[in-house]
């Protein structure tokens, strides 16, 4: 009886999940006239399920290369996050700085800064470098936000790890960059895989420098691509625009599923 109570208070949570998702498969499998009917129930598919709004979108719209793009800006932002990040926050956490933690702060704070303010100084440089109107120009970008949040969630990941590990791993003949290497590495897996997540979504999420940096529409994101291609003056085509939203939404779902653990792990020790 305790289960049945505790699976009957989530359900209702559950449901409100869920139903986003539900309405979006339904309307990407729902021939257009039957949208804007209103007759019968608008969870059934009284013609049958079409694919009509998926060849819309692969055949009118230059959705595979927007797929592309995304996943390399996302992949070679997580990768500079990653690469500047870490170093960054080791330093802080383990070399005794002075004021490392008024610096991780600081940091951090970069993070909260409106968008909109550094618009303007990162449109000068994307511009002197040539960069406009390529989706490179967001791989440039994206990292001013990216990194400031991803140090700061690795500082308090690493603070949390004894440092006696890494003392143990001198002791045994290790030099600090072989017992960053062999000892606090494998160790921060969690803190690791925790902000290259939160980098990924923000990412792929971004819609303000993405319209306006990479406008040619073989340059656009997903984020940008699908609302500026499948809305045209007050015309929606709300099924290529669910079926859009569902190839990348599921995925990205499936992905989180798979390393939500280690997500609130690291998430977890980082606030400690």
């Amino acid at each position: 009886m305790r289960r049945v109570w505790i699976y009957a208070g989530l359900t209702p949570f559950l449901v409100f999940a869920l139903f986003p998702v539900l309405w979006m498969v339904i309307t990407a499998f729902k021939h257009e006239r039957e949208l804007y009917s209103m007759r019968g129930s608008p969870f059934w598919f009284y013609e049958g399920p079409t694919l009509n709004h998926f060849r819309l979108l692969f055949t009118q719209t230059w959705f595979g290369a927007w797929v592309v793009n995304t996943v390399s800006v996302s992949a070679c932002v997580v990768g500079i996050t990653l690469l500047t990040a870490v170093p960054a926050a080791y330093a802080l956490a383990r070399l005794r700085l002075p004021g490392a933690t008024n610096t991780a702060v600081a940091i951090f704070l970069t993070y909260l800064v409106p968008p909109i303010v550094l618009f303007l100084p990162l449109t000068y440089v994307v511009g002197r470098l040539g960069l406009f109107d390529s989706w490179w120009a967001l791989v440039l970008v994206y990292p001013t936000f990216t990194i400031p949040v991803a140090t700061w969630l690795m500082f308090g990941f690493l603070r949390g790890l004894p440092p006696e590990i890494e003392e143990a791993a001198w002791v045994d003949g290790c030099g600090r960059l072989r017992a960053i290497l062999y000892v606090v590495l494998p160790l921060s897996r969690p803190g690791i895989a925790t902000i290259a997540i939160f980098a990924f979504t923000l990412a792929m999420q971004e819609y303000l420098y993405a319209v306006v940096m990479a406008a040619p529409a073989d340059q656009k994101v997903i984020t940008v691509g699908l609302p500026t291609m499948l809305i045209r003056g007050d015309v929606y085509f709300w099924g290529a625009l669910m079926a859009g939203g569902l190839l990348v939404g599921v995925p990205a779902a499936a992905l989180f599923g798979v390393v939500i653990d280690r997500f609130i792990h690291g998430l977890t020790a980082a606030a400690d």
